[in-house]
């Protein structure tokens, strides 16, 4: 099955993406004509138009939905808006908030404009206001109520020496706002619907307003009077005004008069001129729409529909914004597309590369229109042809021709211009009773498409020899063979590499294998059976007489042509697999689920060798490259993701990046050694692993200026790798072994750097609020540690040693000094035994540093301030409690021993000793060593 010398592929990477950038609310063009800003939820999302990325994304630290922007007639500014009532202004080229202050409206703002100078700026408020701030000095100018309802609409006149605001709100006038004296002048009343736009002349004198209720409006600003009102018999959503200095006869301009263009609910730009209200020049669309009924076109969610129309007059072009979400520009005066962005494409059904190299894509979404992206742009061509939701797609072996069915019942042919890479439909068969589910095209040459439908027919469709012509012709198919197939919805169907099988699958659990003949109906060949559900994707293999079958059994299964048995199961995803296809020659296998993941598997090993998860819902479309190199996958999260094979590259840079690593680590040996410990410590951070630069710290603390040379070391660091020392800080504290040399490097920090330069560095503020909870269980321990000393060092006080004065320690006040400062502390073997012949606690035989926790004391330590050991909270509080009991009753005994000749009718000395004990220990003070000073700061 397997080639000798393939090489299997090991892992897929995001070589670009196509996500939704707009969602609905407002549209702006940058001034220098570059950029396309529009919301996209809680998201301000700017658009290069030159390459179709996106440059930037703005969004609110709430994350609460914008609700509107404004940008700068400058550039410079940006002004969002939220729900949370909170204006930001954006240095947006930078992504950063330069500042935020209340927006004082009671509800959300609903418009926003800048006037020409960049220096005021008008909110339009839900609450019926509108408010004028002054952004240069940052305070409100003008409160301006009086309007009723929502103020959707907020303009500058565009001479600044007028300082006039027009405004619109749910009334339908037109309000006329005096900035000089905060009045309304006037209110222009022609309209009975919202008024949707306004545009100026030249001079500033005349004013055209455009409104929902299929009118547009001129009027006279030096009188305030309407000059016409002139009937457009559509919605209009936008009106822009033609220059005069520029030749337009190309769209029916014939005089100097005004004119002007609307765009609106019949989806086309129509030019008219004010003078005679005469529609002079109606846009005609390269892909037109299929012919629809009056009452369809009254519809207000036509999705052919224009909502917003903007002007770009320093290269003469227009913009438009389809209720569909797609941004469309044109070039004038011709009207000509030249670029279409697809903002929001809702559920992606189906993707197949097309075109030469495989330079574009095409998608089936939940609509009635095809996309075709081309990739290194992603401009996007807009096919008309079907009427009803698109469900599959399937491309002919050279790539220039595809097939689509839809729930329209249909199934049309494609064909794309080499040259140009315009694409028009070529030919069209409509013969099902139900929906078009899915389509396989011929693979040896462009000779027949094979359609499976709800109907539980397939059908066989042959194709024209010669399907050039004029672009009108669409030629009409007639389905050679029809066969009921199967007894539920047919969801796959496939062709075998030399056109003589086919393979279907359906909901009915089965996939069934058909013989393709020239005559006749299709010969059934056999039946696959063994999936417990439906069957979603069939896929024959290049090389192999094998079939794959994927289903929402969750399993995806190999099947031999010759008996039909199952040879192979693949289990892994958690829902039904939606898609199945084969790649590196046979060899291997792509997966797509509900489970939004694709899967790499390797057949011969039945092995998931790579899991890629890019998508958050269902990946329904799954199409490998013609070179198979690459693969495109579309999902219902409306993402589409190119991927390229990138094995051997990944290879090469993992040996490499291995390689690197064991160099670094020699270096890292070396300096420590040659004791270069600033380079050192340098290094280890640059490796991003905190074992390693904890390693660091260590050997610069076991020297013996260790407190001088470890802040020499700290404070030469750079700003980034304080930054990082920090964060490890964090880690290495919630560990009772590592937490000394931890609270050693933050003394350091904490005590040379000021706070606010502290509070700079990424992450801080979390990394040390992290840092105080550890903190303070080490010192709680540590005081219970030094209360455990007193306790000891009182008990060697009070002992009475064989042989010495029987007034030695009776009346002596109890010494406070830790033990190991001004006292020897007694040596104890390895039995337990002192040499002085009391009990010990301690098996460690030499003398030890009190500023250190080593050995046992750090296993009891590590397991009590583990949060994730199996030691419980009361077992550690039973623990010490135990420690403590011990040591009374090692005291009490050794007084007991000691007082034996007392009376027999006293009290016993033991028991005063334990009360004085207890009572002693309850009353100790907490004195800090020099490492407990450490560990507070």
């Amino acid at each position: 099955m397997a080639t000798a010398n393939l090489q299997f592929k090991t892992n897929y990477a995001v070589s670009s993406k196509i996500e939704p950038f707009y969602k609905g609310g407002k549209v702006q063009i940058s001034n220098d004509e570059n950029y396309i800003f529009c919301t996209c939820g809680s998201r301000v999302n700017i658009l290069e138009i030159s390459t179709g990325k996106i440059v930037h994304s703005i969004e609110h630290d709430d994350q609460e939905d914008i609700t509107c922007f404004a940008l700068s007639n400058d550039d410079e500014l940006l002004v969002t808006a939220s729900r949370a009532l909170l204006l930001k202004q954006w240095d947006w080229k930078q992504a950063q908030c330069v500042r935020s202050w209340k927006a004082i409206h009671t509800v959300p703002v609903a418009s926003m404009t800048f006037d020409s100078t960049t220096t005021l700026l008008a909110t339009g408020g839900c609450d019926g206001t509108i408010k004028i701030w002054d952004v240069v000095k940052q305070y409100c100018t003008h409160n301006l109520k009086g309007s009723s309802g929502v103020v959707h609409l907020v303009q500058f006149h565009p001479d600044i020496n007028r300082l006039q605001l027009f405004s619109s709100s749910l009334d339908c006038g037109i309000r006329l706002w005096d900035l000089r004296t905060s009045q309304c002048v006037c209110v222009l009343q022609s309209h009975f619907s919202a008024v949707t736009s306004l545009c100026f002349s030249p001079d500033g004198g005349t004013m055209v307003s455009s409104g929902r209720d299929k009118i547009c409006t001129v009027w006279d600003l030096e009188t305030q009077t309407v000059k016409r009102t002139i009937p457009v018999y559509e919605a209009v959503e936008g009106v822009v005004l033609l220059p005069n200095d520029q030749d337009y006869s190309q769209i029916g301009v014939k005089s100097k008069d005004l004119h002007f263009i609307t765009a609106g609910s019949k989806g086309v730009l129509r030019v008219w001129e004010a003078t005679t209200a005469r529609c002079v020049y109606i846009q005609s669309l390269l892909s037109s729409p299929t012919s629809v009924s009056e009452e369809e076109e009254e519809r207000d969610a036509d999705p052919r529909s224009l909502t917003f129309l903007l002007q770009l007059p320093k290269s003469c072009r227009l913009a438009t914004v389809t209720a569909e979400h797609n941004i469309l520009l044109y070039q004038l005066p011709a009207l000509t597309t030249l670029q279409q962005f697809v903002g929001y494409s809702d559920e992606v059904l189906d993707v197949k590369f097309v075109g030469k190299g495989d330079s574009h894509i095409v998608v089936a979404t939940n609509s009635c229109q095809l996309k075709v992206f081309e990739l290194l742009t992603n401009t996007c061509q807009i096919l008309y042809g079907h009427s009803d939701t698109v469900l599959s797609l399937d491309v002919f072996k050279k790539g220039c021709m595809f097939a689509s069915c839809a729930k329209d019942r249909s199934v049309r042919v494609w064909q794309m211009d080499s040259d140009s890479g315009q694409v028009r439909c070529v030919a069209h068969g409509s013969s099902h009773t139900n929906a078009v589910g899915s389509i396989t095209c011929s693979r040896l040459k462009a000779s027949f498409v094979v359609s499976g439908s709800q109907d539980c027919t397939v059908k066989v469709w042959d194709l024209p020899a010669d399907l050039t012509g004029p672009d009108t012709d669409v030629h009409q198919l007639t389905a050679r063979c029809t066969e009921k197939a199967h007894d539920k919805d047919i969801n796959s169907v496939a062709v075998s590499p030399n056109d003589k099988l086919l393979a279907s699958g359906s909901q009915d659990r089965t996939a069934k294998l058909w013989s393709l003949t020239r005559e006749g109906n299709l010969g059934l060949l056999g039946v696959f059976r063994g999936h417990r559900r439906g069957v979603w994707a069939v896929c024959f293999s290049p090389v192999d007489q094998v079939l794959a079958t994927s289903s929402a059994d969750g399993t995806t299964k190999l099947w031999s042509l010759q008996d039909f048995s199952c040879l192979k199961t693949f289990e892994g995803h958690d829902a039904s697999v939606l898609k199945v296809i084969f790649v590196s020659r046979g060899t291997q296998l792509l997966t797509s689920g509900s489970d939004g993941l694709v899967k790499l598997w390797t057949i011969k090993t039945n092995e998931c060798v790579k899991t890629l998860d890019a998508h958050q819902d269902k990946v329904w479309g799954l199409h490998g490259s013609g070179k198979d190199d690459k693969m495109v996958t579309g999902s219902a999260d409306s993402n589409i993701t190119v991927w390229v094979d990138v094995t051997e590259v990944e290879i090469e840079e993992e040996q490499a990046k291995q390689e690197d690593q064991i160099l670094k680590q020699q270096q890292l040996s070396n300096l420590l050694h040659e004791k270069k410990y600033l380079k050192a410590l340098g290094l280890a951070i640059s490796l991003d692993q905190p074992h390693t630069v904890l390693t660091v710290i260590k050997a610069i603390r076991q020297g013996e200026d260790r407190h001088e040379l470890l802040e020499k070391t700290l404070l030469k660091l750079r700003v980034d790798q304080k930054e990082s020392l920090i964060r490890f800080c964090a880690v290495w504290n919630t560990n009772a072994r590592n937490c000394l040399d931890a609270q050693a490097v933050l003394h350091v920090l904490l005590t040379h750097l000021p706070p606010e330069e502290l509070l700079q560095y990424q992450g801080a503020r979390t990394h040390l609020e992290g840092l105080i909870p550890y903190t303070e269980r080490h010192m709680q321990r540590i005081g219970h540690l030094l209360q455990a000393s007193m306790f000891l060092n009182y008990m060697w006080q009070k002992m009475r040693v064989a042989g010495a004065p029987a007034s030695l320690g009776q009346d002596e006040d109890m010494d406070t000094t830790p033990l190991g400062q001004n006292q020897p502390f007694f040596v104890i073997d390895k039995e337990g035994q002192g040499k002085d012949g009391g009990d010990a606690g301690n098996d460690s035989g030499q003398d030890e540093d009190p500023n250190c926790l080593e050995d046992d004391d750090d296993d009891i330590i590590e397991d009590e301030d583990d949060k994730d050991g199996e030691v419980s909270a009361t077992n550690k509080a039973s623990t010490n409690q135990e420690r403590i009991e011990n040591g009374n009753g090692v005291s009490a005994n050794g007084n007991h021993n000691s007082e034996s000749e007392e009376d027999e009718d006293t009290f016993p000395q033991s028991e005063v000793d334990d009360i004085t004990v207890r009572k002693s220990v309850k009353s100790l003070p907490l004195s800090a060593a020099p490492e407990c000073q450490t560990v507070s700061s």
